[in-house]
């Protein structure tokens, strides 16, 4: 049992099957951690390529790790390399971040050699991510959402449609009021906090039955900071 978390790399110089089977079980690793990542983001949705990525970052990392080994001159070298290249990418999901590192770990693990304990981290990490998706652990009871109401210039707004609000949601705030169509209408823009079980086809019936019929929007509020 001790043996399966020795490293295989057991010479100081690397080997053509070493080097094979690190690579190899980098990808392999990599690849779980993709379909552990596409099942608890199923409803949420991912993008291709998120998921390719996570399935090169182990074996880059293995690479990396195998060709520094002990020299710390590589080591420096590989680190002012890096210091040159800037990443720009779009702020993501805390969790999206957290399976990079999750796939980087794995890559230092089969890096250096500890595949047996790679694939032992992948297994409890990977289990406990399952299982807090089943039992939806931190889902808050509200859901924060942007709603966009467009009413004419003579209707009066104030307190409007504050009964509507208060029956569909835990909270809400006017955050903006501006003109459109050149001063024709105003559209209105509040932060709502949507109880979970609200009907919202019904919340926007009601609203469009004060508001003339007019255009009613009802958004994700992280969806509308991303557009």
């Amino acid at each position: 049992m001790n043996n399966l978390f020795k490293s295989v790399l057991s010479t100081d110089s690397l080997t053509l099957t070493q080097v094979i089977i690190c690579t190899l079980s980098a990808v392999v690793l990599g690849f779980l951690i993709c379909m552990i990542y596409m099942f608890t983001h199923r409803k949420s949705g991912y993008s291709q390529s998120y998921v390719l990525s996570m399935v090169m970052l182990p074996a880059i990392i293995a690479i990396i790790i195998m060709l520094v080994g002990n020299n710390m001159a590589k080591a420096f070298s590989l680190a002012g390399a890096f210091s040159l290249i800037r990443f720009r990418s779009a702020s993501g999901d805390p969790a999206d971040i957290s399976y990079i590192f999750f796939s980087v770990a794995i890559g230092l693990a089969c890096g250096m050699g500890f595949v047996g304990f790679g694939f032992v981290f992948l297994i409890i990490l990977g289990v406990i991510m399952i299982l807090l998706n089943f039992i939806r652990f931190g889902t808050p009871p509200v859901t924060n959402m942007t709603l966009k109401i467009t009413i004419p210039e003579d209707l009066n707004y104030q307190r409007l449609f504050d009964s509507v609000l208060n029956t569909y949601t835990k909270s809400w705030n006017l955050r903006r009021v501006k003109t459109t169509e050149f001063g024709s209408l105003f559209e209105l823009i509040y932060d709502v906090n949507m109880i979970n079980d609200a009907d919202h086809k019904k919340f926007i019936d009601h609203i469009r039955t004060l508001n003339g019929n007019l255009n009613v929007t009802l958004v994700l509020a992280r969806t509308e900071d991303r557009l």
